[in-house]
């Protein structure tokens, strides 16, 4: 009897093991992103590699909030994963997504580039940049300085209805206030080489066609263009700039992010959040780094060789729930002045 009881014991501990090895080889995360599918498929390849849990990812161009709402209870998501740090607090604000609590993902990522809640966090950032001619003689700026009339008639950005604009703007508020950013707001406009328009990279484009001396872009696309990823003509407006890392007065430089929050449904759970911190490791800040020419959140993280020449980014300590709950009135005053007209 005490040998059947043994061999039953033994047999059921096999299957449990069994059972315990095929749970782990199941195991897998539902991301929905809204991130270029190229620009993070290196990312979820390599954590697949090393942990062997497998992504399952659904790319949406938006309604990455809409989506998740309309799917409820049911909502297979796991992962919410999108740029800009608006759009982040957009999800937690609906009620879409839940806190995490991860002792990797506090200590690696800066609280101000982070949810208070820990709804959400930013895994890569963009720095808003000067670009400027490269025979221009100048080596350092305050974004203050961008409304001194010495400027007029040499400045070049896109619109200010774009949400990197009116995130730059909407930080300028926190720092300033409404009154003083009106008025920086107006003789920023009052400068411009050109209508507000285009992209960050036709500033560079038209800084070389000699249209402006300097203009606003985002970090990465000196790197996408200075790559050649961009194509020949890119590469030729990328190599003809240079790039000034600006800072607010008593302040650093304004950033947006690329980020992710756990979805409030989240059916697999543990294995979101083994992917959220897989996302903050070394090996994947060095991906961020070189594949998309995004500046890792992660201090101490090696930079992509060509945004390493920027120098050393001191990110703005305003926190970026303080800039997101400003862009709705840092938009309607952009209106209110006629900035892209």
């Amino acid at each position: 009897m005490k040998k059947s009881v043994s061999i039953r014991s033994v047999l059921l501990g096999g299957v449990m093991l069994l059972g315990g090895v095929a749970g782990a080889m199941a195991a897998e995360v539902n991301i929905y992103t809204t991130r270029e599918p190229g620009l993070i498929k290196p990312l979820l390849e390599a954590f697949t590699a090393s942990t062997g849990v497998k992504v399952n990812t659904v790319f949406l161009k938006d309604g990455l909030a809409e989506r998740v709402a309309s799917e409820g209870a049911s909502s297979p998501a796991d992962i919410l994963m999108t740029v800009d740090a608006g759009r982040l607090a957009d999800l937690a604000q609906k009620g879409l997504t839940q806190p995490v609590k991860s002792a990797v993902l506090d200590a690696a990522v800066p609280a101000a580039l982070r949810d208070p809640d820990n709804n959400w966090f930013a895994f890569s950032a963009r720095g808003r940049v000067l670009y400027a001619a490269k025979d221009l003689d100048l080596k350092a700026i305050r974004y203050e300085d961008l409304a001194d009339p010495k400027w007029k008639g040499k400045i070049c950005i896109r619109s200010g209805q774009h949400p990197y604009n009116t995130a730059l703007f909407a930080a300028y508020m926190a720092h300033h206030g409404p009154e003083a950013t009106k008025t920086w707001l107006t003789g920023l406009r009052n400068n411009l080489a050109r209508k507000a328009g285009g992209g960050d990279r036709e500033v560079a484009k038209d800084i070389l066609g000699g249209v402006c001396e300097i203009g606003i872009g985002n970090s990465y696309y000196v790197g996408l263009m200075r790559s050649g990823k961009g194509g020949p003509d890119q590469k030729t407006w990328g190599e003809a700039i240079k790039v000034i890392l600006p800072t607010f007065e008593n302040g650093g430089t304004q950033v947006n992010v690329s980020g992710a929050a756990l979805a409030r449904r989240a059916p697999n759970k543990e294995a979101a959040i083994r992917l959220m911190e897989y996302l903050v490791s070394d090996d994947a800040q060095k991906i961020y780094a070189e594949a998309n020419f995004e500046y890792p959140v992660k201090a101490g993280a090696k930079l992509d060789p060509i945004v390493a020449t920027f120098g050393e980014l001191k990110v703005d300590p305003i926190p970026l729930t303080e800039v997101v709950k400003r862009r709705k009135q840092a938009s309607q005053m952009a209106e209110e002045i006629g900035f892209d007209k």
